[in-house]
């Protein structure tokens, strides 16, 4: 998956943009668009392994079903 985003490097730019802000509104509008970030990763991270569970019990899946038929 070399094309997906790294959401977690988003979420670190956006805390030291946070943390180097001066202005409050600014401190803010970064903090919240850091969680954002971070939910996005948890998403991406979540998918991959229900792929992977998915990938892992399709072949076992497959080969009991032509053992049935």
């Amino acid at each position: 998956m070399a094309n997906q985003p790294d959401f977690r490097a988003q979420a670190a730019k956006c805390r030291a943009e946070a943390d180097a802000a001066t202005l409050e509104n600014v401190r803010e509008q970064r903090l919240r668009a850091e969680a954002a970030w971070l939910e996005m990763a948890v998403r991406q991270e979540r998918t991959v392994s229900s792929r992977i569970a998915r990938e892992a019990a399709s072949p076992a899946i497959r080969s009991t079903t032509q053992e049935t038929t």
